[in-house]
């Protein structure tokens, strides 16, 4: 019986610890990364690679030339996504795209982000159109929301004008954008910010069309 007993708490002990790092799923949610290739991504190969079942931009031997981004090749309009990420390197600042595109013969990328990087931690940045933080939470509270160079949960709600988003279940921006020229469609960007030597590493992505 002792024998027994031991055995399902060994076999409890492993499913709980593969649901800790494994992948999510949750209902309704699609990867749109397989965790072992580039199909339906594009972006600059030298600069992003995959390791470990992650998207890793970016180099910690040598600086980041620029920002540099992964980016969908579908386009998404009112969705929820869900990921995990990690940014190690002094001054590490990287971001997610979203209803974004790229700019025509250039690196950039203009649309929504979701900031990542200290003093921007779970903001709302317009890259390359207001260049403005649009919402987020105090300054004083964004260190407080994530844990250093570990996997951290990112959360992005869209639904029509409104933006919400989350890191590791805090919410951190709630925002209706007023200006109804501003497109509400577009590619989703993984970035690595140009800088110093640094990474940025995203896994478990998954999203939901509303």
């Amino acid at each position: 019986m002792r024998q027994l007993l031991a055995f399902l708490i060994i076999c409890l002990g492993a499913a709980a610890a593969r649901g800790a790092d494994g992948p999510k799923r949750e209902e309704g949610f699609k990867p749109p990364f397989d965790g072992k290739s580039f199909d339906g991504w594009e972006g600059n190969r030298q600069v992003f690679q995959i390791r470990d079942g992650a998207i890793v931009g970016g180099s910690l031997q040598e600086r980041v030339a620029r920002n540099e981004f992964l980016t969908t090749r579908k386009r998404y309009g009112d969705f929820e996504l869900r990921l995990q990420f990690k940014l190690l390197g002094k001054g590490a600042n990287a971001g997610v795209q979203f209803r974004s595109e790229r700019v025509p013969n250039h690196h950039e990328m203009i649309g929504y982000q979701a900031d990542l990087g200290e003093g921007w931690w779970g903001c709302l940045y317009d890259e390359s159109r207001r260049r403005t933080v649009l919402a987020g939470p105090k300054p004083e509270d964004r260190g407080k929301i994530v844990k250093p160079d570990d996997w951290n949960d990112y959360r992005i709600l869209c639904e029509g004008r409104r933006i919400r988003l989350w890191i590791n279940g805090q919410p951190t921006v709630d925002y209706t954008e007023p200006d109804e020229s501003i497109p509400q469609q577009g590619l989703i960007g993984l970035q690595i910010h140009g800088g110093g030597p640094s990474q940025a590493w995203y896994r478990n992505l998954r999203i939901r069309e509303l």
